[in-house]
């Protein structure tokens, strides 16, 4: 059976790496706001595309539009708790089979499903601090504000701790990354293609043994992996919790 020999990989594993794109975010019920349908919604909606108001630039000339945009879209959309195969993860890390766990999502999926050694590569929407004194906000302060979400003590405009288009990744959190993805031996890719983001920032660091791609759709660069698991990411990693309860 493919689940017993891909626990017996994962179990002969050093130490295995888990890149979660957005293909496992979708299953959840999550949009794709910059690749999906919702994209050509928010551009009629607010007369900009995803890309242009999450800017550094946006938020530092439009900040009541990016804000508009930040509590009605983004904060709405995280309500939406971790689908199943976040909580699989979860299961395959307590048995001891994942070591860390990387990913560009803001939404803080794995972390909300309880997995450890997360890398969040671009920071989520639960962190949101004043950048004057550095007093931390919780989303649920950014979800109730009126207008722009502003600091009680400085009266400043709060930051979300997120990576926004047209800013660099933060320096440490890009080297922790590419650290864990060097100390693997087993490198699994959850729902992105190879040449995604993740992927293009990621497995150049990659030199262990074994490339897992899961995804649903084919794509030119998927001979680059060394085993494909063609399905839901989701129904992937539940056969595999599955297998190990039995």
């Amino acid at each position: 059976m493919r689940e017993k020999n891909m626990l017996n990989i994962l179990r002969d594993s050093s130490y295995t790496v888990v890149l979660s794109g957005t293909g496992l975010m979708a299953e959840s019920g999550y949009p794709l706001l910059r690749d999906g349908a919702e994209s050509y919604e928010i551009e009629e909606q607010y007369g900009y595309s995803f890309e242009e108001i999450f800017s550094s630039t946006f938020y530092s000339a439009r900040k009541d539009l990016f804000f508009r945009f930040y509590k009605e879209i983004l904060l709405k959309a995280v309500e939406t708790p971790p689908g199943d195969g976040f909580y699989a993860l979860k299961a395959l890390q307590d048995h001891g089979l994942l070591n860390s766990i990387i990913t560009r999502r803001i939404a803080g999926l794995e972390d909300r499903a309880g997995c450890r050694n997360v890398i969040n590569m671009k920071g989520t929407v639960y962190q949101n601090v004043c950048p004057s004194c550095g007093k931390h906000y919780p989303v649920e302060y950014m979800k109730s504000a009126k207008g722009v979400p502003l600091c009680e003590d400085c009266l400043v405009a709060i930051r979300p701790q997120v990576c926004l288009f047209g800013e660099m990744i933060d320096n440490g959190v890009m080297t922790k990354a590419a650290e864990e993805v060097a100390k693997a031996e087993v490198l699994i890719v959850l729902g992105a293609s190879l040449t995604s983001p993740l992927c293009s920032q990621m497995i150049q660091y990659y030199t262990g043994s074994n490339l897992i791609l899961v995804s649903e759709r084919e794509h030119y660069s998927d001979e680059r992996a060394d085993i494909i698991v063609r399905g839901r990411c989701d129904d992937f990693l539940k056969r595999l919790v599955s297998e190990l309860e039995k």
